[in-house]
Parts: C-alpha cells; sequence; structure tokens
C-alpha cells in the first residue's frame, strides 16, 4: 500500500478542478450526482492500489509507478454549485430533536427532509442560497481534513470581505461567523458539512446570500443553540446578485487551493 500512497504523491502537482454550475436543483438529485463522482474515483485508486501491490510482489517498483502513476491522473477534481429547493438535512451525527417541525407542517410548506452522510448537525437548504459541494482527491492536496475545512472558511471569508462583510472563524465551531467573539451577537453566516472516503470529499458549505432566514426558525441550526443565523443580505440590507457572489467564490477558491478551475456545460439530471 505504501507504495500506492507513493505513486500519488508523485501527482499531487495535478489539481484542475472541473466546475459546474448545476443551477436550481433537489437534494436528492445533488446528493447522488455527488455520490457518483466520488466512487467513480474511489474505484480508479482501489485499481490503483491493487495493481500497485502486484509490482510489489513481484519487485518491479519502478514499472508500477510508470504505469499506474497514469491512472492517478484519471481522478478527477469537481467543484459544484447548486441552489436547493427548500430542505432541512441532518448529519449523521445529528440530532433529531433539533428539527423543531412535524412532518405534516414541512410538507404543508413545501420542505423536504433528509438524513445524511455528512459531518455536522441540522441545517436549512434552500434558494437564495449558494451551496458548494467539492470533491477533492485529497492526496493531490494534503490528507489533512482540518486544513481543508480551514480551506473552505477561507474561500468563503475571502468572498464575504470583497462585499465588505467581515467573516470569521470561531473556536471549536465550523463554519464562518459575524462577531463570534460578541455575546448575544454571534452570527452563523456560512455552515459546513463534509464526508471523505478514500481521501475523496463530498458534501461542502452552504452560505446564506438572499435565503429566507424564517426557514431556520423550525430547526436548532447546527445543533448550536442560543445563536442567530444571518445571510448576506441581512448584514447588507440589500439583495445581492447571485452571480456576482459565486464568480467571487470561484476565483478564491482558484486561489486558495491553488487549481484551475474548468468550466464544464450544466448536468441536466433526469426529467
Amino acid at each position: 500500500m505504501k507504495i500506492g500512497y507513493c505513486i500519488l504523491n508523485l501527482y499531487m502537482g495535478e489539481k484542475q478542478v472541473i466546475f459546474e454550475d448545476l443551477g436550481r436543483m433537489d437534494y436528492r438529485l445533488a446528493w447522488d450526482y455527488q455520490e457518483n463522482l466520488l466512487q467513480k474515483n474511489i474505484d480508479i485508486k482501489s485499481e490503483i492500489s491493487k495493481r500497485a501491490f502486484e509490482y510489489a510482489q513481484n519487485l518491479d517498483i519502478s514499472a508500477g509507478i510508470q504505469q499506474f502513476g497514469q491512472h492517478l491522473l484519471q481522478t478527477t477534481n469537481h467543484l459544484l454549485f447548486v441552489e436547493h429547493t427548500p430542505v432541512y438535512t441532518l448529519g449523521k451525527s445529528g440530532h433529531i430533536e433539533n428539527l423543531l417541525i412535524g412532518e405534516d407542517e414541512m410538507r404543508d410548506k413545501g420542505i423536504e427532509f433528509f438524513k445524511t452522510n455528512r459531518g455536522g448537525d441540522i441545517t436549512f437548504h434552500g434558494p437564495g442560497q449558494l451551496v458548494g459541494y467539492p470533491i477533492l482527491d485529497l492526496e493531490k492536496f494534503g490528507t489533512d481534513i482540518g486544513k481543508y475545512m480551514r480551506n473552505l472558511e477561507e474561500v468563503i471569508i475571502r468572498t464575504l470581505d470583497a462585499f465588505c462583510i467581515k467573516g470569521y472563524r470561531s473556536t471549536g465551531e465550523t463554519g464562518v461567523w459575524i462577531e463570534p467573539g460578541i455575546q448575544g451577537k454571534e452570527r452563523k453566516i456560512a455552515a459546513m458539512g463534509v464526508r471523505c472516503s478514500r481521501w475523496i470529499t463530498m458534501h461542502g458549505f452552504a452560505l446564506n446570500v438572499n435565503t429566507d432566514l424564517a426557514y431556520f426558525k423550525n430547526i436548532v441550526a447546527c445543533g448550536i443553540q442560543d445563536k442567530l443565523v444571518t445571510s448576506m443580505e441581512k448584514e447588507l440590507g440589500q439583495q445581492i446578485a447571485m452571480e456576482s457572489v459565486k464568480a467571487k467564490l470561484k476565483e478564491n477558491f482558484s486561489n486558495v487551493f491553488d487549481v484551475d478551475l474548468v468550466e464544464r456545460e450544466r448536468f441536466v439530471g433526469n426529467g
């Protein structure tokens, strides 16, 4: 297995990321699309490890590196942008009691609910919120989940700064906050929750741009009591052009992760 990692590390410089704007999409469809992209990368990496082990048994290490290093180039990095139809999602370690609304009321309001395989507790996704799903092979970026999360936060902090909003990290809490050190004024503007399998990431971040914050009254957002949720619109007192936010997020993602974003035509799902 160590040979497989040596092959992977030789190609850490290959950091092209395919970007797709999925537009408005139901949560289930976007989740399935992420899972498909993740599984393709896992299958490739499994094949790399298998073949590297076979070469190691034959003591032909140089041939293994030469042939199967090329397989690594087939693992692809992605960044997906999406706005979801209204949905509450609960992380794998979340607490269902943080959902304060019943099934019937959710149905009447047109809100879906999913238990997911990401980290974190409960949150809301909906129109006016920019959700980012990076599917990255961290063996090309560095295998440190903590650093990965801080980099995602940095992307959002820089983006907010471009709109004259000062975002900060909050000690012991993920995401991006406004005035996190002032008791009673702490408010979360971006939530984060990820999954990582074989160092391939999925899920990601949700930045409240023009989000209807009334939806958050039905949950204990991220399982954090007595702290507020905010949006760029609320902080600035006016609606924000979503395309402008997308452009800045893409620019900052490229800079923070040191990648080239390559545009791909919008994914078209069922129906």
